[in-house]
C-alpha cells in the first residue's frame, strides 16, 4: 500500500554549479533506499514530479535532477501543459542545443554529484541505489550504473534512446562494467531488432541479469501522460516491472 509522501525542491552542488532538483520520499521519518530518476528530454515538470511521488509512496527516496541546470532552473524552456504532436517540432528545436551540450563527460561528472548528494540525505539510505530513466534518461541511467557499479544495484530504462550507437563509449559497449540488474522497456520502434540483439548479447556476455522487453502497441514516450504517446496499459506494465526490480535489489526482507 502506498504511504504518505513529502516533497522538497533542493539544490545539488556540482563541479559546474548548483543543480536544482525535485525530491519525494515517505513522510515517516525513516531512511529509505534511494532512486536517482533521470528525466526524459523534456526535463523536470509536473508529469515527472507525479511519477516521483508515486514511486516514493512505495518506500523510496526519489531524486529528480534538472539535467539542464547549466542553462538555468527547470523548466529551462517553456513547456505546454500537453506536449502534443503539433508543438513537438518547436519544443525539440529549443531542446536540442541543451541535449547536445550534455556531453558524456558532463553526464558522468553530474552522476557522481547526484549520487553523493542522494545518499547523504537524512531521509535516504546510504546505498545501494537504483537509477531509472526515460527516453534520453535511460542512457544516462546506464552510464551512471556502469560508472558506479559499487553503488548502483538496479537500472531501469523506459522508451530508451541512445543505448546502442556507433560511439566507442556507447552504453551497450560498457555492459561489462555493470553489477546492477537491468530492465529495459521499449516502445515498438525504439531499437531495431539488430540493436536489441547487440544490446542483449553485450549484457549476456557480461553476465548481467537483465530483461529487454518490447511493450506491445506502444510508441516512443508511452509512459508520459502529458504527451500524445501515452499508453495507460504500458504505464501500468512499467510499474509492474519497476517495483519488483527495486524491491529485489534495494530492500532486504
Amino acid at each position: 500500500m502506498a504511504t504518505k509522501t513529502e516533497t522538497k525542491t533542493l539544490q545539488i552542488p556540482t563541479e559546474d554549479g548548483q543543480a536544482d532538483a525535485f525530491a519525494a520520499f515517505p513522510a515517516d521519518g525513516k531512511r529509505h533506499p534511494g532512486v536517482l530518476f533521470y528525466p526524459d528530454a523534456f526535463g523536470v515538470r509536473p508529469e515527472l514530479e507525479e511519477k516521483a511521488r508515486e514511486l516514493a509512496g512505495h518506500g523510496y527516496y526519489v531524486l529528480v535532477p534538472n539535467l539542464y541546470y547549466r542553462h538555468g532552473p527547470a523548466p529551462v524552456i517553456e513547456l505546454p501543459g500537453h506536449i502534443g504532436e503539433e508543438v513537438r517540432p518547436a519544443v525539440f528545436a529549443q531542446l536540442m542545443p541543451l541535449v547536445e551540450a550534455h556531453t558524456t563527460e558532463r553526464v558522468l561528472r553530474d552522476a557522481d554529484a547526484y549520487l553523493e548528494f542522494l545518499t547523504a540525505q537524512p531521509e535516504a539510505a546510504a546505498g545501494p541505489v537504483g537509477v531509472i530513466g526515460y527516453c534520453l534518461g535511460a542512457a544516462l541511467a546506464m552510464r551512471t550504473a556502469t560508472a558506479r557499479p559499487d553503488l548502483v544495484a538496479a537500472v531501469a530504462g523506459f522508451h530508451p534512446g541512445f543505448l546502442v550507437t556507433d560511439a566507442p563509449d556507447s552504453p551497450h559497449r560498457l555492459a561489462h562494467k555493470l553489477t546492477a540488474e537491468v530492465h529495459l522497456g521499449l516502445a515498438e520502434g525504439d531499437l531495431s531488432p539488430e540493436e536489441i540483439s547487440e544490446l542483449n548479447q553485450a549484457m549476456d556476455a557480461a553476465g548481467v541479469g537483465h530483461t529487454t522487453e518490447i511493450y506491445p502497441g506502444t510508441i516512443h514516450g508511452f509512459t508520459m501522460s502529458d504527451t500524445d504517446a501515452f499508453n495507460a496499459a504500458a504505464l501500468q506494465r512499467h510499474w509492474d516491472r519497476l517495483l519488483p526490480l527495486l524491491e529485489r535489489t534495494l530492500t532486504s526482507g
